[in-house]
This record gives C-alpha cells, sequence and structure tokens, in this order.
C-alpha cells in the first residue's frame, strides 16, 4: 500500500512538473508572437513637415529652424492625442458652420475658427482662471464685449452670441496691432501684453517675438489643429461622414415673459429639462427671469416640435411664447426673489411651507441635496411667482 502511495505521488509530481514546463514553453512562445506582431504591426512616425502653410492669408516662416520646430512640435502633439483630436473634428463639422458664418459677417479671417478649438476643444468648459465657453471668456470681459453674464444666465455658453463677441474683440485687437497673427497671440496674453512685448523688442512680428511659453506654443496649436481639420485623412483619421456630429435642427421660442419651472414648461412642449439644457447651456437655473422689456430666444428640438400640436403654428423655424403651452402659474410677467435668513431648526421642507413653494424649489434654487441640514443665519433664495391680477 505505501508503495502504491509513493507511485502515485511520483507520477503527480511528475505530471506537475510537465505542466509547468509547458505552461512556461507556451508563454515564452506567446511573448514572442506578441512581441513580433507588436515590432510588425505598431509604428510611430515622424511628420514630414508641409512646404508651405499660412494662417489668415499671411504664409509661416518654417525656414525659422525655431519656427518649424514649435510647429512640428504642435502637429505632433495633437495628431497622437488620437481621441481628443478625433473628438474634435467631430464636434467641428456641428459648430464651425455657424462661426464660420458669423466670422464672414463681421469680416473676420475664417481661420479664426481653428482659435475656438485650440481654446476649448469646442467644449463649454470652464478653465482655472474662470474663463467659459467655447471661446473662453472671463466673465468681465465677456460683459465688456456685450455678454450677460450672472448666476442665472451666462451668455459666455451661448455659442452664437459669444461669436459675435469674440469677433468685437478680434476687430479691437487689430485695430491696434494691424497683424492677424499678432491679434490671435493677444487672445491668449492681451492686447496690452502684445503691445509690451513689441515696445521692448522692436519686434512687430508674432514669429520673431520671444515670449512666454504658452503664448510661443499658441498661434501654433492653431495652425496644427488648422492643418489637421483641412486634411484629416493625411494625419491618418479617418471618419466616415455617418459618424460625424450633425447640427441639431431648432425651433426657437421667443421668451418675453419670466418662466419659474423650465422643466414643466419643456415637458409641456414636446420636449424634457435635459433636452432644453443640452441646446441652452446659456440657462444656468431651472427658471428664466426675464426683465421688463428684455426677450430671449430658447432652443427646442425641431424634430419634438414638428411632431407635435405645435407644428402647425411654427413660422421660420420660431415659435412665440403665446404659441406654446403652459400653465397659470408658468408664464407670468414678474418673478420676484429674496433671501430668506434661516432660523434655528429651520429645513427646506418647512421654508418651502412657509411660503407656499414646494421643497423642491427649495432645493433646486439653493443647488442643495435632499436632507442637507441648514445653518442658522445663512441666507436661503427664495423665487415667488406673482399672480396676473384677474381684474
Amino acid at each position: 500500500m505505501r508503495k502504491s502511495n509513493r507511485v502515485v505521488w511520483i507520477l503527480s509530481a511528475g505530471i506537475l512538473v510537465l505542466l509547468v514546463l509547458l505552461f512556461e514553453s507556451h508563454s515564452q512562445t506567446e511573448d514572442k508572437k506578441n512581441l513580433e506582431e507588436f515590432q510588425q504591426y505598431y509604428k510611430v512616425y515622424s511628420l514630414a513637415l508641409p512646404k508651405s502653410i499660412s494662417f489668415a492669408g499671411t504664409k509661416i516662416p518654417l525656414t525659422d529652424y525655431d519656427v518649424a520646430e514649435r510647429y512640428d512640435k504642435e502637429i505632433l502633439t495633437n495628431v497622437y492625442w488620437q481621441s481628443q483630436t478625433l473628438l474634435m473634428l467631430k464636434r467641428a463639422n456641428r459648430y464651425l458652420p455657424l462661426i464660420e458664418k458669423i466670422l464672414k459677417e463681421q469680416q473676420i479671417p475664417s481661420d479664426f475658427k481653428y482659435l475656438a478649438l485650440a481654446e476649448s476643444g469646442l467644449q463649454n468648459v470652464v478653465s482655472p482662471a474662470g474663463a467659459a465657453g467655447f471661446w473662453q471668456f472671463l466673465d468681465k470681459t465677456g460683459k465688456r464685449y456685450g455678454l450677460e453674464v450672472s448666476e442665472e444666465l451666462d451668455e459666455r455658453y451661448h455659442l452664437e452670441k459669444a461669436t459675435y463677441a469674440a469677433c468685437l474683440y478680434f476687430k479691437e485687437a487689430y485695430g491696434q496691432l494691424k497683424d492677424w497673427s499678432l491679434v490671435a497671440a493677444s487672445y491668449n496674453m492681451g492686447i496690452e501684453g502684445v503691445k509690451k512685448q513689441i515696445r521692448a523688442q522692436n519686434i512687430n512680428t508674432y514669429y520673431d517675438l520671444y515670449l512666454n511659453v504658452e503664448t510661443a506654443r499658441y498661434l501654433f496649436r492653431i495652425i496644427a489643429i488648422k492643418d489637421i481639420c483641412e486634411n484629416p485623412a493625411k494625419f491618418g483619421f479617418n471618419v466616415a461622414y455617418s459618424d460625424l456630429y450633425q447640427a441639431v435642427p431648432v425651433v426657437r421660442v421667443k421668451v418675453d415673459l419670466s418662466i419659474s419651472s423650465l422643466a414643466a414648461w419643456s415637458q409641456q412642449n414636446a420636449c424634457n429639462y435635459k433636452l432644453l439644457k443640452l441646446l441652452n447651456p446659456w440657462i444656468r437655473k431651472p427658471f428664466i427671469n426675464v426683465p421688463l422689456g428684455k426677450t430671449y430666444y430658447i432652443a427646442l428640438p425641431k424634430d419634438k416640435i414638428l411632431a407635435s400640436s405645435l407644428a402647425a403654428r411654427v413660422k421660420n423655424d420660431t415659435l412665440t411664447l403665446d404659441d406654446t403651452k403652459q400653465d397659470n402659474l408658468l408664464k407670468e410677467d414678474l418673478i420676484t426673489q429674496f433671501d430668506h435668513t434661516v432660523l434655528r431648526g429651520e429645513t427646506p421642507k418647512s421654508i418651502a411651507d412657509k411660503y407656499g413653494v414646494t421643497e423642491e424649489d427649495v432645493l433646486t434654487w439653493n443647488e442643495l441635496n435632499a436632507g442637507q441640514s441648514l445653518k442658522p443665519g445663512t441666507k436661503v433664495k427664495i423665487k415667488k411667482v406673482i399672480p396676473e391680477n384677474p381684474y
């Protein structure tokens, strides 16, 4: 019996050793195969510089070694950041036609559309410094060029209006700098910043100025993005037309009265709050307060409007607020706002009951979470819709 057990043990050990050897042999073979395939298929290429490239009608002096190397850095960075660049190409199909139209109307060189891609990737992002929207305006700069910027409405996120504001800036900068390349550089470091360097160095061309690292890269990033967008296949980006993001057709609703609940109003009008917010990112709150004499246009998806009972009322892709559906509490010409000082023991629910609004309203207006406790002495915003006088 003992001899039998010893034989079984020896056989088991032998089988185990054999399995280990087979596994190691397979693993080495697999590793060798993977390495061979990697070496065969994975290639990273340097990119030849173009014979000629320009920005806003001015030829880039690629014969200058520093200029050539700065362009080379940006084209390599953007070509090999495939996911980001591919997404920019897809978004460009949706948004650039509107930007191009406005630039042409305002007599700004078409190449400035690529500045928006360099600034934001055509996303409504916010920088660490607080610059926002496709064109990355700071709040004070946006206001200076005619944009409304507040807690409730922020037109830095309104593509059409922000593009017109950017054009105002470009015109002002060109009036002082007389060179479109310097205008583009000034968008990064300011008009006065560029003028200061021109005075200090006695040089008035972007490519010959010694600038801070960010601004020295800035125009070359724009030019690299231009080259990729105009020649995507040349750089290996093969995007089928069906994969490009398409423009979303909209019907604009002329809003000249306040709407206290955009969620309720959108649902009453063949839409929903998510779509309303996606199409109107400039509306920052769940309501819109329209001062007397002011008018805004809210975009709603055209396909949903035309598939609804509102279709017959659409004229030139526009509806009036009277054309839309709303209950008596939604369409009012005045929404008052005031602050309630929190007393000890008060909750969002008790405050809502006090003013005849819902707890959800109080949470939304103040960006509070359900169940969140309130510290005595803090201010809570309350919005009250004032009913129309029935007499």
